[in-house]
């Protein structure tokens, strides 16, 4: 099973319900989570919560990510702009264990206005019990990744 145990959440104006919920469920299930979005309604710009997300897990201070936005895909842009991050924005729970199985994303996102509560919590899950394959075809495209990073 999966070495996470501390998660940061991070999140915009859009998506202060659902990040509250995300929040309690997994603190539910055991996992220690670091609130790196907003708490307030107030009209506020996504790219910093996706930064502010995406640093704490390249730099190791939570083991992976969730941020919600309206969309899931301009917090998971903002945060894939910081070295180290594989952020993916999903919608439904196939793909996002997929990105885990295939890509190793240390960030799943999804939308406030996309997605329910009860989805976001399948994709969620789906993307925590997912193990990274890790081999051939899948290992070589993310080290692909990780040097573009370089370049």
């Amino acid at each position: 099973m999966s070495d996470i145990k501390v998660i940061g959440i991070g999140n915009d104006h859009a998506a202060v319900d659902l990040k509250n919920a995300i929040k309690e469920y997994l603190e539910g299930k055991g996992y220690e989570v670091v609130n790196y979005g907003t708490d307030s309604t107030e009209s506020c710009d996504y790219p910093i919560f996706g930064e502010k997300v995406g640093r704490a897990v390249a730099g190791g201070e939570v083991d992976a990510g969730v941020l919600i936005c309206g969309t899931g895909i301009g917090i998971s842009i903002a945060a894939n702009k910081v070295k180290g991050v594989r952020a993916a924005a999903v919608s439904e729970p196939v793909s996002a264990r997929l990105t885990k199985e295939h890509n190793n994303a240390n960030i799943i996102a999804f939308g406030a206005r996309i997605v329910g509560v009860e989805m976001a919590k399948a994709i969620v899950d789906a993307w925590l019990e997912a193990e990274y394959i890790g081999s051939g075809r899948h290992e070589r495209r993310v080290d692909q990744i990780r040097k573009i990073e370089e370049a």
